[in-house]
């Protein structure tokens, strides 16, 4: 028997939005094809979750540009799950290995709790990136095993550099798993607080384009130097791409 038709009005809402509402019943449950949706969603969270970080074909598709591997303190996916301070520190091998270049950026690639996030979405946001920030000098690529947002405090701090823009995985959901976030620190040292950081989120196919996100990144990043602060400090004035079209 096929599930009852899902009324116009609630059809209509159902295509502007990847949430689960108007699911229809079958019964006093689900209808079939929403419960094997809803766990196939489920599976695919969980293996995001569970994605090692695939550092070799990071360096090959972001070469020439020169990359550091590092790994925070904890030793595997079950200490960084159940650990969190751990992956907020690098390994000190890692952390003695880390050079000061004095750059403007220090940018880092984590896995986070979605290395899907980044395989899919980091090297397309950072080349949309490069050529709105040529004015900044940037110091080798971090990619970072095992790691929390606050991890790029101490990358940034042990580089030297003005400020560290960290590519992590976001947290999966059961509408998107390979969702990516960038957070953006001012002179970064461990111990800095959120409150000392911007966040651009939900960069993927389906959300926020690369376009868009590099030019809102861009433009924090250049606001933050002349302000020398970021965070609850820095007030994101960005104009969305689409406001700029529309203007006269």
């Amino acid at each position: 028997m096929s599930a009852p038709a899902i009324p116009e009005p609630l059809s209509r809402l159902r295509a502007l939005t990847e949430a689960r509402i108007a699911l229809g019943r079958c019964g006093a449950g689900m209808p079939t094809d929403a419960v094997l949706a809803f766990q196939l969603d489920h599976a695919r969270a969980r293996d995001a979750v569970h994605e090692a970080l695939d550092v070799e074909a990071l360096q090959a598709a972001l070469a020439p540009r020169p990359c550091v591997v590092v790994a925070s303190r904890a030793a595997d996916r079950r200490d960084y799950l159940r650990r969190p301070d751990l992956g907020r520190r690098l390994a000190a091998a890692d952390a003695a290995a880390l050079q000061p270049c004095a750059c403007d950026v220090a940018l880092v690639i984590g896995d986070g709790l979605s290395a899907t996030a980044i395989h899919r979405n980091a090297v397309p946001l950072l080349q949309a990136l490069f050529p709105r920030i040529g004015h900044l000098s940037c110091g080798p690529i971090v990619l970072a095993r095992q790691a929390r947002v606050a991890l790029g405090d101490e990358i940034g701090e042990r580089l030297g550099a003005a400020m560290v823009v960290m590519l992590i995985g976001e947290r999966p959901g059961l509408t998107a798993s390979d969702s990516l976030s960038v957070y953006m620190t001012w002179d970064p040292k461990v111990g800095r607080d959120d409150s000392q950081r911007n966040c651009i989120s939900n960069i993927r196919s389906g959300g926020q384009s690369y376009e868009e996100a590099s030019a809102r990144l861009a433009w924090l990043m250049a606001a933050a130097a002349r302000l020398g602060a970021a965070g609850v400090q820095l007030k994101d004035e960005y104009r969305p791409m689409a406001a700029h079209l529309d203007s006269p």
